[in-house]
């Protein structure tokens, strides 16, 4: 393996920062070697609104995860989230004769085919076809049907897509700061490779990404995917909130939240003072902690209502006993994952990404989960790309010189 294909690099940007990771595979295992984060600027909700501005941020990250690595990026795997992505179940299905026979490798794609053929407006992009099971004749809940005997062959399968514009844009900004991007990969499904246990998968489970600018959701259920979506309400909701309601810059508005705010009042012990600074030449201000509360709790209160009625929408609200994972930069949130238990009456944690062996401990927290796992996609992807080289080698080979 040459030194380029040993890497593997992935890029999330975020509407609140944008982070450049770069791993190194060794014995098929990817070991963390940099990071790279700078200011996200030129994004909203997920979606660029000026180019120029993203371009530069994307090229801070990429450059100090460069320095610190000691090689150039030339390439990367990019996370694509926000309200624009979409997910939806489809079946679709082949015959394999008028007898029973047995079921082969291009069947099983024939048939993952004809359930990814559906109708979708011009403007959509497919990003991902995840499958979930198979059924084989009166058979269902196959998990690989190769083998086996039928007669005709289903599979069920969860296709997400995304905004064809969006997308291109995402493409257009990463392209202009020098680097090409490898894949594109839905950023819930990244995060969840790098906080969620196969046991929560196959129980059922529910993670939010909760980003700046939107809320991504994505649900298994018997280890497969079975919903993705997203909300329009992210942690920059709480921040702006917090800036209007003491009427303090944006970034002290940040400051606050992420030391002195709390998502649920039961949890406030005491109610301290806080200095605070004002808008403009006015002097610094003295505020109490539970007016924070007042000012984030009900934003909080949204977020997970709005959660709520997409899981019940979908049918799935009573099929995650493994409860919610929340990870993302907001669901470092004090309080917030008290005030989902106590509203989806369901175990909840705080997901911080592992699975990454040198991954400082100052980098293993949530707002890096996406990074983390698009690497660990990545390293995946390339080992599958690397067997299904090695299989039609070999295969070549037992013919040659016939």
């Amino acid at each position: 393996m040459s030194k380029k294909e040993r890497y593997i690099v992935g890029l999330d940007i975020g509407s609140t920062k944008v982070c450049a990771m770069i791993g190194e595979l060794e014995d098929e295992v990817v070991k963390f070697v940099s990071l790279g984060a700078a200011e996200s600027k030129g994004l909203r909700k997920g979606l660029i609104v000026n180019l120029d501005a993203s371009v530069s941020s994307i090229r801070r990250a990429v450059e100090e995860a460069e320095s610190a690595a000691g090689f150039p990026v030339e390439s990367a795997i990019v996370g694509v989230a926000g309200t624009h992505v979409r997910g939806v179940n489809s079946r679709g299905g082949v015959s394999l004769g008028p007898k029973p026979r047995d079921v082969q490798r291009e069947d099983v794609r024939r048939a993952i085919e004809a359930a990814k053929s559906i109708s979708l407006p011009e403007d959509r992009r497919v990003l991902h076809v995840l499958r979930q099971e198979y059924l084989l004749d009166s058979q269902d809940n196959i998990r690989d049907p190769e083998g086996m005997i039928g007669q005709k062959l289903e599979t069920n399968v969860h296709i997400v897509t995304a905004s064809a514009a969006a997308t291109q844009n995402v493409v257009t900004a990463v392209n202009r700061a020098g680097v090409l991007v490898s894949d594109l990969v839905l950023e819930p499904l990244a995060a969840a490779d790098a906080c969620l246990t196969q046991d929560e998968r196959e129980l059922g489970c529910c993670l939010l990404d909760i980003g700046g600018g939107s809320t991504e959701i994505i649900v298994y259920t018997g280890g497969v995917v079975r919903h993705t979506s997203a909300v329009p309400v992210g942690g920059d909701h709480f921040t702006n909130d917090l800036a209007v309601g003491l009427r303090t810059p944006i970034p002290e508005a940040e400051k606050i939240k992420r030391h002195h705010a709390c998502a649920s009042r039961e949890l406030l012990r005491e109610d301290n003072a806080i200095e605070i600074a004002s808008v403009g030449d006015r002097p610094p201000r003295t505020v109490f902690t539970r007016m924070l509360c007042e000012i984030v709790e009900p934003r909080a209160e949204e977020l997970l209502k709005l959660v709520r009625d997409e899981l019940q929408r979908a049918g799935l609200d009573t099929l995650i006993p493994a409860g919610l994972v929340l990870t993302g930069g907001g669901a470092q949130l004090n309080g917030l994952a008290e005030l989902a238990e106590q509203l989806y009456s369901l175990p909840v944690r705080v997901g911080a990404p592992r699975g990454l062996p040198g991954l400082a401990e100052e980098i293993a927290l949530p707002e890096y989960a996406t990074c983390v796992g698009l690497l660990l996609y990545g390293a995946r992807a390339r080992r599958q790309s690397q067997q299904a080289g090695s299989w039609a080698s070999k295969f070549k080979a037992m013919f040659a010189g016939t």
